[in-house]
């Protein structure tokens, strides 16, 4: 049981890890990582691999992390609604997938996507509340517009790289299970 917790902070630390390098590539302008939403796949395949509980740390510390060493995304509001967004995600995805008997391809679209529908939700709500507290209005258009219409890159990225990924490391963790029971 150690072993596992330990592996698990393991691979935890590591998506961290990825999710802080990750939005590098996309140049830190704000409009291509609203587009790509480089940080959603780290969290949600920490969510799935380690559990609802690293999921939903990982993606509740990363925007602030990311804030406090490069500065991206502001502190306030951005990262504040990022990271109740990416928690959401984290654990929504872990929760659902975990309480799959088989994790089949299907039940690992149904976790995803309802993952991405909760998790742009929660980020409306907070949206909307933390403008709202400043005096700035976020119409339904714009939760719309940011949510889903200019993501459309992003969560086509994430329809096809989570499965993937998915699919490699279920393969790789069958494979070493049999080498450790032949030992």
């Amino acid at each position: 049981m150690k072993r596992e917790n330990l592996r698990k902070l393991i691979y935890a630390a590591l998506f961290l890890a990825i999710g802080m390098v990750l939005p590098l590539f996309t140049g830190q302008i704000k409009e291509i990582g609203d587009s790509l939403l480089p940080m959603h796949l780290p969290v949600m395949l920490c969510g799935l691999i380690c559990g609802y509980k690293y999921g939903g740390a990982v993606g509740l510390m990363l925007p602030f992390l990311r804030s406090f060493v490069f500065g991206m995304p502001p502190l306030y509001p951005n990262a504040v609604w990022m990271a109740l967004e990416l928690a959401t995600y984290g654990l929504v995805i872990g929760i659902l997938y975990a309480r799959t008997k088989k994790h089949t391809i299907k039940k690992l679209y149904f976790s995803l996507i309802t993952s991405m529908i909760l998790g742009r939700i929660v980020w409306g709500i907070a949206k909307a509340i933390l403008l709202g507290v400043s005096g700035k209005a976020f119409t339904i258009s714009a939760f719309i517009a940011g949510g889903f219409v200019d993501a459309i890159p992003g969560i086509i990225v994430q329809l096809a790289l989570i499965p993937a990924i998915m699919t490699i490391y279920q393969r790789a963790r069958i494979k070493t299970e049999k080498r450790r029971m032949t030992k």
